[in-house]
């Protein structure tokens, strides 16, 4: 057995376009998700969210199944729409009162929210003024952090302002793949930093509101190991990816500075959005940082650009293959538990006393296991992730990581944004049609190792 610290939070996250459903119910406004799913082309199957797992009406049942499973922490995230139609000051009474009901149940059963103000669901009517291009939406989004904090701080302690602004900036803006879906490498840049100052433009505005708030970021990390660290070219490569994924974030937070390497190379592309006070202001302090953790990315020698789903890497003008070698989950990724060790180890030797708790507010896989002819769900491969992934964390643990929580991704399978509901990456089975739940081993697998708190 490998025991987890003492007091360990065992957790499992959702997003609300991804689960939540009604979309057009109760005063919500339209989210540029909205906008993008029903652009033709834009999904696969030309797939939304207006109906997804209809959590919107489902969720007593749904914190009763996680109260079932002995989950303790469930990472959620707001709709801004559903609370601020137009992403103004006009707030919509009916959105407030859903989240009321939600946040309630799940205190009365015992389980903890981690709430995400911004996962990805931006309301159109800010987008239509220039949304993440515009300092116009950081200031909206101050605006909006500081009525959450003021209506839901007296239940939620925990926030996180914007998950995961890498995606926000490249596959929003980058490669085009999610919504608004801009494909420009000037405009993914200026738009990264804008998230950089959107993220403590709202860890001060909440503080402002209440003190007593636990705020950090959560950010989407990887590492990109070369074949050959000697090649130049794949160094070069190596370095360019790790600092537009991780360090630009980590820098700006930890150092208030942008990594130089970026600055060296694209320095013109971006340097202009950057206007006085803002690295000061990046350097806000933060309660505690989410790292969400998927895969590693490959760096291979090739004469042209080899890459797979997602990757920008052809984007910045490297010439790499990218292509994973071994077992693939369902979407395609490499499974690479050690460099989860990795990357938190890397954290605590570089910034030690300076680095906060961390909690992996993101970690799963998708595979396509549905019922078997007695119902049961043998998903044996996406245990045998986590099972590793886990060992990674005490690994990191080991060796002087300041691990706080785990939360699984993802409850449910959801709507997968771009990818519709092809990828099933929950530990309960959502049959669409009849919106019928049923727990897979692996649900129960996690069950076991929160209630043992071990491996």
């Amino acid at each position: 057995m490998r025991q987890f610290p003492h007091n360990f939070l065992w957790g499992a996250a959702t997003a609300a376009y991804q689960v939540e459903g009604a979309a057009s119910e109760d005063g919500r406004g339209l989210s540029i998700w909205d906008t993008f799913s029903h652009t033709p082309g834009k999904t696969d199957n030309g797939d939304t969210g207006d109906v997804a797992c209809d959590m919107y009406h489902r969720y007593p049942a749904d914190v009763a199944l996680m109260k079932g499973l002995g989950i303790k922490a469930f990472r959620l995230s707001i709709s801004w729409s559903r609370l601020f139609p137009n992403g103004d000051e006009v707030r919509e009474e009916r959105g407030f009162a859903f989240y009321d009901n939600l946040i309630n149940e799940l205190l009365s059963q015992g389980i903890t929210p981690y709430i995400t103000l911004y996962h990805w669901d931006l309301p159109q009517a800010l987008e239509d003024k220039g949304g993440w291009r515009s300092r116009e939406t950081v200031a909206a989004f101050g605006k909006y952090a500081a009525a959450v904090a003021e209506h839901f701080g007296d239940r939620v302690k925990h926030f996180a302002p914007i998950n995961e602004p890498w995606c926000v900036a490249w596959l929003g803006h980058g490669l085009g793949v999610h919504a608004p879906g801009i494909s420009d490498r000037p405009t993914a840049f200026k738009v990264a930093h804008h998230t950089v100052i959107a993220h403590a433009t709202a860890v001060n505005a909440m503080r402002a509101v209440r003190s007593d708030l636990k705020i950090g970021p959560v950010l989407n990390q990887a590492n990109y190991p070369a074949d050959d660290p000697s090649d130049p070219n794949q160094a070069h490569a190596s370095a360019i990816l790790d600092a537009v994924q991780n360090r630009w974030w980590m820098d700006a937070i930890f150092y208030g500075k942008y990594p130089q390497i970026l600055v060296d190379e694209f320095g013109e592309e971006f340097l202009d959005a950057i206007l006085p006070g803002d690295m000061e202001l990046a350097q806000t302090k933060n309660d505690w940082l989410g790292i969400n953790y998927y895969f590693d990315t490959r760096v291979g020698a090739s004469d042209s650009a080899k890459t797979v789903e997602f990757d920008n890497s052809a984007f910045l003008g490297l010439t790499i293959d990218s292509t994973p070698k071994g077992d693939l989950t369902d979407m395609g990724w490499p499974i690479t538990p050690e460099g989860l060790t990795n990357m938190l180890v890397r954290w605590q030797k570089e910034f030690g006393n300076r680095l906060p708790q961390i909690f992996i507010t993101e970690n799963g896989c998708a595979y396509p296991d549905g019922p078997d002819a007695t119902g049961k769900i043998n998903d044996l491969r996406r245990i045998s992730y986590l099972d590793k992934h886990l060992n990674a964390l005490l690994d990191a643990i080991g060796q002087g990581v300041n691990l706080g929580g785990y939360f699984q991704w993802s409850l449910l399978d959801n709507f997968e944004w771009s990818l519709g509901y092809q990828k099933r990456f929950g530990i309960v089975f959502v049959d669409y049609e009849s919106q019928k739940r049923t727990p897979k081993e692996s649900a129960y697998w996690y069950s076991n190792v929160i209630k043992d708190n071990s491996l």
